[in-house]
């Protein structure tokens, strides 16, 4: 049997794709075609927002043309796949001559003709239309926002407001053709989507108005700090028809998201312990809206979704109990720990804004841990240890720029694709956030240390 293999993202599958793909058939008996990871593609600098892997995977299967679909993950996968599966020809279009001569010493390399006229990029062209994004917000975290939107497809900032429009024109002499708007109405009329960055307890306010206004929204974490307020914006955004998204980096970092999946694939068994902690070291003599009572400071409020992240995500919204212990001062808690009881399994998470803690991620199961070290909420590094020291793995991946063009990413595909809730950071989980944040502000559970 003469086996043939052959490549591509096969974003926005088109007939250009189909006709190589009949033609890479005709070459032998059995094809083979791999297709780009997500992951594998962001490495080359891909942040396109149409088709996951499993949609394009989906695509090409129904094409009729491949006995067997695989995934390419990295860079030299090519030779270990032709000698894996015994490949007689390797085949690729044209566009590619002599990028693959290399591949010679390992089977044959034939390139194919491809289709004039059409492509993945000239149809991203023609049938997508920009998301225009207005900015709420203007101060320290809405500054790396410009930027990191600037290497997605299908985003383009173009307003910006903030009630001290100071901010507003700081924040706009560094980013081209945006217009800094007098009011909030004026902001929606020239957008499609916001982005708000705006302090905690202004969150609800402002989403309930966007939603109101017909716009999709993103939303920096906490979204709102009480559970009943999440699962109303949620319900409001979904019959609106806009799409409501919490603005947690680490939930959309690639290499997290490997981390969530491999676990529960159950590589270090049932999870059983989860410690997560995550501080800083501020100047209490400043004047700082994240030490500030009366706008929601404090160390729990600030951090607190990155430690509960992995814990909601591998573990669940159903715990039994949970208590809190925190260091208190000038109305602010300047260290929280809080411990969670799930029926088969315990967490623990600590943050700190006046209090220095190791910064790690430890899953500990009934086969194995991973050990993720400080900065874990930026995620490039894990590492899964057992007993046998020998069966231990680790895993490197890449952190590009602040790490906001994953959640802007995810933000403009469920836009497209009309998702209204994305895995990576489920509805329920952000409510289950909000009410860990209330169970706070009631105090239910709590103990001052």
């Amino acid at each position: 049997m003469k086996r043939v293999i052959t490549y591509g993202t096969y974003d926005l599958l088109h007939q250009g794709h189909i006709n190589l793909l009949r033609r890479a058939k005709e070459l032998g008996d059995y094809l083979i075609v791999g297709v780009t990871s997500d992951s594998f593609d962001r490495g080359r600098g891909k942040l396109n927002v149409r088709n996951n892997v499993l949609e394009r995977v989906e695509a090409v299967k129904a094409t009729g043309f491949a006995d067997e679909v695989i995934i390419e993950d990295y860079v030299g996968q090519k030779i270990d796949d032709i000698q894996k599966y015994n490949v007689d020809i390797f085949a690729i279009g044209s566009d590619w001559e002599g990028k693959f001569d290399y591949l010679n010493e390992f089977t044959k390399v034939v390139y194919l003709p491809r289709t004039e006229g059409i492509s993945s990029t000239m149809l991203r062209a023609e049938t997508t239309t920009d998301v225009r994004v207005g900015i709420i917000g203007c101060g320290r975290v809405a500054k790396r926002f410009p930027a990191e939107a600037d290497v997605v497809n299908g985003v383009k900032i173009t307003a910006l407001y903030d009630i001290d429009q100071m901010a507003a024109e700081v924040l706009v002499s560094n980013v081209e053709d945006v217009m800094v708007c007098c009011s909030i109405q004026e902001l929606y009329e020239v957008v499609d989507a916001v982005y708000i960055a705006t302090p905690h307890l202004s969150h609800y306010q402002y989403i309930k108005d966007s939603i109101n206004a017909g716009k999709h929204v993103l939303c920096e974490t906490p979204m709102v700090l009480k559970g009943e307020e999440a699962k109303e914006l949620f319900v409001m955004a979904e019959k609106k028809g806009v799409i409501l998204m919490e603005a947690n980096k680490t939930a959309h970092c690639p290499a997290f998201n490997h981390l969530i999946v491999m676990i529960k694939s159950g590589v270090i068994g049932e999870v059983v312990d989860i410690e997560a902690s995550l501080s800083k070291l501020w100047n209490e003599q400043k004047s700082l809206r994240e030490l500030d009572p009366e706008q929601a400071g404090g160390s729990l409020y600030e951090l607190g979704s990155y430690p509960l992240l992995p814990i909601v995500r591998l573990l669940g919204c159903q715990y039994e109990n949970m208590n809190l212990y925190s260091r208190m001062k000038k109305g602010v808690d300047l260290y929280t720990k809080g411990v969670i009881r799930y029926p088969h399994a315990v967490c623990s998470f600590k943050v700190g804004l006046g209090v220095k803690t190791e910064g790690n991620l430890v899953i500990s199961g009934t086969k194995g841990y991973a050990y993720v070290p400080a900065p874990w909420w930026k995620t490039d590094y894990f590492e899964l240890r057992y007993e046998d020291q020998n069966k231990n793995q680790k895993f490197f991946y890449k952190w590009d720029g602040a790490g906001l063009r994953y959640e802007i990413q995810e933000f403009i595909s469920c836009i497209f694709n009309k998702r209204f809730s994305t895995s990576r950071l489920r509805r329920r989980e952000t409510v289950c956030m909000a009410e860990v944040m209330e169970q706070f502000t009631n105090r239910k559970n709590f103990m001052e240390i």
